[in-house]
């Protein structure tokens, strides 16, 4: 199958990303340079004049014309004949796959509101080859698909790519050894958890009804935010009562931040730090940037109701999140990393696997609501390894096949 590679659309849409972008620095320059004329404004002087009201019109008119020729540029590409939407079975190129995965992890919630196409729509793929539920040629795709499914669900800013590491790939291995079908499932990660989960949820439905064998069994590892998506799954299923819930096997949950990041709730901290200070206001602003997918992470949010009405770039935001239960139709592992070289010692402390506590990843929580009150024969910790390594860890996938095939 040839590779995919829409390059009219790809420029089409870099270019309305690009001058969105101008547009939110002027507006960002606008701001800062406002804050900053107040601040420095004699108070006895204040109210005389709006500060910087001069210069607010020099910013307004520079952001009509960035408009202007954004829009004119886009007009005349939409003359262009479309391109072809990508075949079944076909493959993309994986410096493209890397770098629009990448974007959609950072802005990918923008992207999709300003209805751009490098948003990525949730679909899957089986060895890297596209597979639309339904459509005929999808069993021939699959092979000799088996009768246990495994949906592999990437994390933030990555795509099916990164599935291989090192000359290894989960789903590669446990196809030998577990006898599962791996599937990957490919989504934009800047959108809130629970929309993907949402959208995971269906996307099964569909998979499940058009399997070209009948299936016994169903299970998902999610990798990183993977994990969190696939809690958001099964729970939208549950809301929904979905029948694929019943084939529910293994969850099993690879480096996931259960009980949220360190290094989101950090950037969230030197946030609102800086929005206090008029000259590092704009700082503050631009850290605004990151997207919905990528605020979840502070604390593990995975249900609409821990987002919704609320500002996600306030102080306190994400802190109330809801428990949400391990759903019992399925059979729930987590697997932790950490680069020290025991449970406790000071780099583990400090470090865990770089980004996910273990605590998180095991989902242990103080407050037993929220406590996963996984046992030790649904736990693996491995030392010495990095959140990316759990990618290549043989000590990961021995202990995945073992339970798959329990």
């Amino acid at each position: 199958m040839p590779l995919v590679f829409p390059w009219y659309r790809d420029l089409q849409a870099a270019l309305g990303l690009g001058f969105d972008g101008i547009d939110r620095m002027l507006a960002l320059l606008e701001e800062s340079h406002a804050g900053i004329a107040e601040a420095l404004t004699p108070i006895w002087f204040r109210g005389v004049l709006p500060p910087a009201a001069f210069a607010r019109l020099a910013y307004r008119l520079a952001r009509d014309i960035n408009g202007a020729v954004g829009q004119g540029l886009g007009r005349g590409l939409a003359l262009l004949p479309a391109p072809a939407a990508a075949p079944d079975g076909s493959l993309d190129l994986p410096g493209r796959a890397i770098t629009v995965a990448a974007l959609n992890g950072v802005v990918g919630d923008h992207l999709e509101a300003r209805g751009n196409p490098l948003a990525i729509p949730m679909h899957v793929r089986h060895r890297g080859r596209l597979l639309r539920p339904g459509v005929a040629g999808t069993a021939e795709i699959l092979g000799d698909a088996a009768d246990h499914l495994l949906l592999m669900v990437h994390g933030l800013c990555m795509a099916d790519v990164f599935w291989h590491r090192y000359g290894h790939h989960h789903g590669h291995f446990l196809s030998g050894e577990a006898g599962v079908t791996p599937v990957s499932v490919v989504y934009n990660t800047g959108r809130h958890v629970s929309a993907n989960g949402a959208d995971l949820s269906a996307l099964i439905d569909d998979l499940v009804r058009d399997w070209p064998v009948p299936l016994r069994r169903l299970s998902i590892l999610g990798y990183s935010m993977g994990g969190l998506v696939t809690r958001a799954a099964i729970a939208a299923g549950r809301r929904q009562g979905a029948s694929w819930l019943s084939l529910g096997a293994h969850a099993i949950y690879l480096g996931s931040p259960h009980h949220g990041a360190p290094l989101e709730r950090g950037a969230h901290q030197l946030q609102a730090m800086a929005e206090l200070n008029p000259f590092l206001a704009s700082i503050g602003r631009l850290t605004r940037v990151r997207s919905a997918g990528i605020t979840d992470l502070r604390h593990g949010n995975i249900v609409e109701e821990d987002w919704r009405g609320h500002d996600r770039f306030h102080r306190t935001a994400g802190r109330k999140r809801r428990p949400l239960p391990l759903d019992p139709a399925f059979r729930h592992h987590a697997v932790a990393g950490t680069l020290g070289l025991a449970p406790g010692d000071m780099t583990d402390r400090m470090l865990g696997d770089g980004l996910v506590p273990i605590d998180s990843a095991f989902g242990r929580h103080a407050d037993a609501a929220y406590d996963f009150g996984l046992g030790a024969a649904d736990r693996l910790l491995v030392t010495q390894t990095g959140h990316l390594d759990l990618l290549s860890s043989m000590a990961v996938a021995d202990a995945m096949a073992k339970w798959l095939k329990s």
